[in-house]
């Protein structure tokens, strides 16, 4: 049985009892308000349902994943040992600097969500990879918590086992692994989680605080400008930081490069174990994508990996240089994508078949030649889902995939849900919470 088939059985289940699974939505909804699920000052909007997999689907996405993060290493590797390879990037002198620094913990990319469009082990498409300021772990947690305790899923476990894979604890603990590996002094360290204060995600950091102070840390939230290096440590305020849980994202970083002078300084001289490393920036960066199609990559990469970029990574390239790959996506404009190289949260995303021709062009005029790429638009898979629009409604809408990844390893999911083709939280979107169902006595 699939996840799919699970769900169309949980959702006739709730619409044999509709008015009694709609008051058990409100009581959800009311603990998803005065929960830590806030995205934007706002309680993040959720499907009644979740995404449900197999136990067997998940054991095909973690082999999905992890084979894709040995591509993701074997890049990063040349990447660190060749230097015509690394002209391919088109990094700032100062950030290629910093990826050339040698990694204390030995792991290319520490933390990431891998964003795919999945149906099933044949049938996916990398959407882009978040290396850099990974997030949403607790958007999913909590809401799979709540809902686990959902009159409606209670009712519906008969047969099953359901669970949902913790993120919060489980990276504190991968963390603490990997400060461990970079032997960086005795002691337990003191922990900073950074990013900068306009960008930070407060409630799910106050969250990864809890976590690592339950193993008895002290833990502060910190904006990188407020860090201090002084006699080669670094400093918030009269505390000493050993441990970095970095979120700034690399192109924030550039941005306000001589704003954060005390943090990079302490980097740069390996007096603080920041984890993840400016390294991950290789794969984060979605240029990435379009090395990997480069018709010379065949010297790095073997058949079966090739064969798999060619079915699962979108053919990406730089939108820029030659007239003629402007006049191709003007005039194929519902085959592509237009994407910042260096963006978060799709921004500056735009998708040729949601505008019209003259928007599609002037918006090609705009970014040509402006570090922007073009991609193959990708069709997002669907599924049925059970939303709240003056009763409970079922929509059938457009789902993407986040996948964690935790020292290279399968950790958990994240699953955002639209009627548009751009999943985001810049537009409207729900998160659907992942769940497991095992078959009792599986």
């Amino acid at each position: 049985m699939t996840g799919e088939d699970i769900n169309k059985n949980f959702i006739e289940m709730v619409f044999r009892d509709k008015d009694s699974y709609e008051k058990d939505y409100h009581l959800t909804a009311e603990r998803v308000k005065n929960s830590s699920a806030i995205y934007k000052g706002k309680p993040v909007p959720f499907t009644y349902n979740p995404m449900f997999y197999s136990t067997s689907e998940e054991i095909e996405i973690k082999k999905i994943m992890e084979y894709m993060m040995q591509i993701c290493d074997k890049v990063t590797d040349e990447y660190i040992k060749n230097p015509e390879f690394r002209k391919r990037f088109l990094f700032p002198k100062e950030i290629e600097e910093l990826i050339l620094l040698e990694n204390p913990y030995d792991v290319n990319i520490p933390i990431a969500r891998f964003d795919m469009f999945y149906k099933d082990k044949d049938n996916f498409k990398f959407c882009e990879l978040n290396t850099d300021g990974s997030s949403a772990m607790n958007e999913d947690n909590t809401i799979a918590r709540i809902l686990l305790e959902s009159k409606a899923l209670k009712d519906f476990k008969e047969g099953f086992e359901l669970y949902n894979r913790e993120l919060i604890e489980k990276w504190v603990e991968v963390s603490l692994e990997l400060y461990e590996k970079a032997k960086f002094r005795e002691g337990n360290p003191n922990v900073a989680i950074v990013d900068f204060k306009e960008s930070a995600t407060t409630y799910e950091f106050l969250e990864f605080k809890k976590a690592y102070e339950k193993k008895g840390l002290k833990t502060l939230i910190v904006d990188p400008r407020d860090l201090v290096y002084k006699d080669n440590k670094l400093y918030y305020e009269n505390t000493r930081i050993d441990l970095i849980y970095r979120r700034i994202v690399t192109f924030e970083l550039i941005e306000k490069f001589n704003e954060a002078e005390e943090f990079i300084k302490a980097y740069r001289d390996g007096n603080v174990v920041t984890i993840g490393s400016l390294r991950s920036q290789v794969v984060h960066n979605k240029i990435f994508f379009k090395v990997l199609h480069d018709i010379d990559i065949k010297f790095l990469l073997n058949d079966d990996e090739l064969e798999f970029v060619k079915k699962h990574i979108p053919y990406t390239n730089i939108f820029g240089g030659d007239e003629d790959v402007f006049k191709e996506v003007l005039r194929n404009k519902d085959n592509y994508v237009i994407k910042p190289m260096d963006m978060n949260a799709s921004q500056g995303v735009s998708i040729g078949r949601d505008m019209e021709e003259l928007s599609w062009k002037r918006n090609l005029e705009k970014t040509f030649n402006k570090n922007y790429i073009y991609q193959e638009f990708v069709s997002p898979y669907e599924r049925e889902f059970l939303v709240y629009e003056g009763g409970l409604k079922r929509k059938i809408l457009k789902y993407l995939v986040g996948v964690f990844l935790y020292n290279r390893k399968y950790a958990g999911m994240y699953t955002r849900v639209s009627e548009n083709n751009l999943i985001s939280g810049v537009k409207d979107y729900y998160t659907a919470a992942n769940i497991i169902a095992k078959k009792q006595g599986e």
